[in-house]
């Protein structure tokens, strides 16, 4: 055993929390001082602290790539969160198994548990037939994953304490190292933390002590049968409690601060699901369960005698000064008080919290900001706010789209871990963000294409976005997938592409005044059908942003409520879809290119050959998709059947049938020849070449 060893596993298990910060911190640097001439310690380019869901995707993206990286687990197996959470084993992350389509990156917009592999094997709807499946499927998808694809997880090994050494050589100008439970140290470049939130959120007032906690509380509903339960909270977990309950209990009372918030009210995944929330039926049709709003902060809890706990208000012990013994209730003086009747059983279901007690001041990770303060305080990039290469992944980094988006929840960190792997292959290893380069006159379809099938821009709505960069003279274009629209001023050194000739920014949104509690999301009329009216659409539907420059980083901070992105020289909405396909020819389509074209001043409209033949005898400028395509001898090659098809489908004149043996008037023949009029040609044979059918 070396100095640091024995000093560590000797003096920490006897110190205090700010004791032992000391001791580590001087242990530490014992040990970087030792290790100088002997080094003992592994090092590693990237650690994953967790092996939850979003460590394993990180992991996978990783081991891809073939970079050098480490993942810590405290348990002995992947997503042991998932063996203990939710206490009911109902998972609400939906497991749609057929959707009528195979297209696989459509089928994920509905399978809300896969993480992204290779392997098809890998799949949730191969580990459960429920649409909402039990938690112990994902515990053994989990344990599969990581399996399967050999990722380099180790087991039973705690990190319990994250501190900085500042070092010019290193990546980002410092190291990360991180100390286990057997005071092994572990040398890092880049640190990704992925334990998720798991800290039960508490809150402390007269009278807590004598709550249970979500995490500890009997999940049997024989131990509440008689009883009155009062229930802290309003979130699904609040609610799969009294769900678990509901039919043996007295009744049920659930307070809270705020009004309960429906999912399909706010377009919230985090909300309450209508799968848990049997108790509203109850407390509206007046069986004897009920909500009330109230800050669990200025509620006092008095255990009686009988060992009932009643409901009173701090106001009442600070004002009468009363003890707990002789605590004056509201009843006393207000005797219709609602929570007047007393409960046998308190319940704390307040969600979770981040674990900030393993990071050393040294490491610079910050708390959140109001609402947000239960999450690590992260930039729209997901790196910490003041320290560069510590990035926060899955559901602690939910600060950046919370209540917004599913950037909490697997169908959606999915993603976003996807997107801090790609901004580490730029930074790190200059590898640039994955793109395709298309000619102009694919623009159309590339874009109906990835808003009819992509599952990142349809559950990361508003925060991640498809980003297309015009090339000079707007005859090709580049592609690039589910770019971070919060760093969208820092484009070209976060992707390694350049802004030449302006952008189109494509996401999905909801309408501005549709989601909220207070909503009416079921009033008459509440769809938009009509293109010319699409702006006014409800439902998630795709936007266009049009831009002739990267927005600034000024414009991005001083963009208008409510909206993702500064104003944009050009916007354009795709009506709202009830079958969310949009691919309707006059609704969708055609709508869309005429807005393409108007911003970038070109013909995009696709032409058979023999227009183009006809457009290269009388214009001086070809339609782009003829320069492109037929001009360079690209297309279908002719044959009798596919001329007669497009005969009998009225898109060609029939030549054969004419009759050329009549011999035309001299002065006739010349006076309509398309040649000598102007370079233009009244022809009817052309005539249908103007109208929007032949617009493909």
């Amino acid at each position: 055993m070396n100095r640091f060893d024995w000093f560590a596993t000797t003096m920490l298990p006897s110190a205090s929390k700010c004791v032992q910060d000391l001791l580590l911190t001087f242990a530490f640097s014992l040990a970087s001082a030792w290790a100088d001439d002997h080094p003992v310690f592994p090092h590693h380019d990237y650690c994953i602290i967790g092996a939850g869901p979003s460590g394993l995707q990180m992991a996978y993206f990783l081991q891809h790539a073939g970079r050098d990286y480490v993942v810590f687990e405290r348990s002995l197996m992947p997503g042991h969160f998932f063996a203990l959470y939710p206490r009911h084993r109902k998972l609400i992350s939906i497991n749609k198994r057929y959707t009528g389509k195979a297209n696989h990156e459509f089928n994920l917009r509905h399978d809300w548990n896969s993480l992204l592999s290779h392997d098809s094997r890998l799949l949730f709807r191969h580990y459960s037939p429920d649409y909402f499946p039990d938690a112990d499927a994902m515990v053994h998808y989990l344990r599969d994953f990581a399996s399967f694809l050999n990722l380099q997880v180790h087991y039973n090994t705690s990190i319990i304490h994250v501190m900085l050494e500042k070092d010019t050589e290193a990546w980002n100008g410092h190291y990360f190292f991180l100390t286990d439970q057997n005071a092994q140290l572990y040398k890092c470049s880049v640190l990704l933390v992925a334990t998720g939130t798991w800290i039960p959120h508490k809150v402390n007032f007269p009278g807590s002590e004598y709550v249970e906690g979500y995490e500890s509380v009997s999940v049997d509903p024989e131990d509440f049968a008689g009883q009155s339960v009062l229930i802290l909270g309003r979130g699904n977990s609040a609610f799969e409690t009294a769900e678990n309950i509901l039919g043996v209990t007295n009744f049920i009372h659930m307070v809270s601060r705020s009004r309960v918030r429906l999912s399909w009210a706010t377009h919230y995944v985090g909300d309450l699901r209508a799968i848990n929330n049997g108790l509203l039926d109850t407390y509206q049709l007046k069986s004897l369960d009920g909500l009330l709003e109230g800050d669990l902060e200025d509620l006092v809890l008095v255990k009686d005698k009988k060992g009932k706990l009643h409901i009173t208000l701090r106001f009442y012990l600070e004002n009468h000064n009363s003890s707990e013994e002789s605590v004056t209730l509201p009843q006393d003086e207000l005797d219709n008080f609602a929570t007047r009747a007393p409960y046998d059983r308190a319940i704390r279901c307040l969600g979770w919290q981040f674990d900030f007690s393993i990071f050393n001041k040294s490491v610079g990770l910050l708390h959140g900001k109001g609402s947000k303060k239960k999450y690590p305080l992260i930039k729209p990039s997901y790196e910490a706010k003041a320290t560069r290469g510590l990035f926060v992944l899955g559901t602690a980094s939910h600060s950046v789209d919370f209540r917004k988006s599913a950037g909490g929840f697997i169908h959606g960190f999915r993603y976003t871990a996807r997107v801090v792997h790609r901004l580490l292959e730029v930074r790190h290893h200059g590898v640039p963000w994955p793109s395709s380069t298309y000619p102009i006159i694919q623009l159309t379809n590339s874009i109906v294409r990835r808003v009819n099938e992509a599952s990142g821009l349809y559950q990361m709505f508003t925060v991640l976005a498809d980003v297309i960069l015009l090339k000079e003279n707007a005859t090709e274009f580049e592609y690039l997938e589910e770019f971070p629209v919060g760093v969208l001023q820092d484009l070209e050194w976060r992707t390694g592409r350049k802004v030449q000739n302006g952008l189109f920014v494509i996401m999905m949104e909801y309408g501005k005044n549709f989601s909220g509690p207070d909503k009416d999301v079921f009033y008459y009329n509440r769809a938009v059908g009509e293109a010319q009216h699409a702006w006014q659409s409800n439902f998630l539907h795709p936007v266009i942003y049009y831009y002739k420059r990267l927005p600034t980083e000024r414009e991005m901070r001083l963009c208008p409520p409510d909206w993702p992105l500064p104003r944009p020289d050009a916007i354009h909405h795709i009506v709202e879809d009830f079958l969310t396909d949009w691919t309707a020819q006059n609704a969708h389509i055609l709508p869309l290119r005429r807005f393409l074209e108007n911003c970038l001043g070109i013909d995009l409209r696709r032409f058979y050959a023999e227009s183009c033949f006809l457009f290269a005898l009388t214009r001086q400028k070809l339609p782009v998709f003829c320069q492109q395509g037929y001009m360079r001898r690209q297309g279908l090659m002719s044959n009798e059947r596919l001329r007669q098809h497009a005969i009998e489908a009225g898109l060609l004149e029939d030549y054969a049938a004419v009759d050329f043996t009549k011999e035309p008037e001299e002065d006739t023949a010349l006076l309509h020849d398309p040649l000598l009029e102007g370079r233009m040609m009244p022809n009817h044979h052309l005539q249908h070449l103007m109208s929007t059918k032949d617009e493909l």
